[in-house]
């Protein structure tokens, strides 16, 4: 489970990390609007933990532009404003829940935990692009009647080329996407390639119509 915090106050940002690290869950972070937004709005989140006074805007704007983009990720709003306009705002632009600041975390990883499940209940459309189907709810890749077998860190990238068809990649955004903020960049480029050269194969023997095309220096996209 990925989840993304976007929170200007680095010791509440570094302690709700730790903790949601110790939960196993996988973390990527966000201090101000401009890089929060550019992280909500590029890559696929679980759950997002949402400031609403940000360094540079304000995360109503990031939740509005997650919604006008029909964006299906949960959003959990973090603030210590607790003026009951704020919380029915928030709610009404489309947030999952509203928790007001100071909080104790196990309040917090109780909220995520309820916020994740019911939006497993409720299901993800299926994705297609071409002769080629997704299925969220069960990690399925269907190509007509064909189901292509893609390991967990496969269909992670695959689903991610999915959720962005005919849009480049760079290499550092795809390392992200599967391995979060805390990675070893220089170690991973070569197994992005290898995971790659692997979905390519099997894309190919399922007579997909699709394929990973690559730009040299740059990154990837599924044309």
């Amino acid at each position: 489970m990925k989840i993304l915090i976007i929170e200007d106050e680095i010791a509440l940002l570094q302690t709700m990390e730790e903790f949601l690290r110790a939960e196993n869950f996988l973390i990527e972070t966000a201090n101000d609007y401009p890089s929060g937004l550019e992280k909500a709005m590029n890559y696929a989140y679980d759950c997002i933990l949402l400031d609403i006074m940000l360094p540079g805007g304000s995360g109503l704007s990031i939740l509005k532009a997650l919604k006008e983009e029909h964006r299906k990720q949960p959003v959990l709003i973090l603030s210590a404003k607790d003026a009951v306009e704020d919380k029915v705002l928030g709610l009404e632009i489309g947030a999952d829940d509203y928790l007001a600041k100071p909080f104790h975390l196990a309040e917090l990883l109780a909220r995520i935990k309820a916020i994740i499940r019911r939006n497993a209940q409720q299901g993800e459309s299926m994705l297609q692009y071409k002769n080629i189907q997704i299925d969220p709810d069960n990690r399925q890749v269907i190509v007509g009647e064909t189901e292509i077998n893609f390991n967990r860190k496969e269909y992670d990238l695959f689903y991610y080329f999915m959720l962005r068809p005919n849009k480049l990649m760079e290499k550092t955004s795809l390392i992200e996407s599967v391995w979060g903020d805390h990675t070893d960049q220089a170690d991973n480029l070569d197994f992005i390639y290898s995971q790659i050269k692997n979905i390519r194969k099997k894309l190919r023997d399922a007579a997909a119509e699709v394929d990973i095309q690559a730009v040299y220096g740059v990154g990837y996209k599924l044309v």
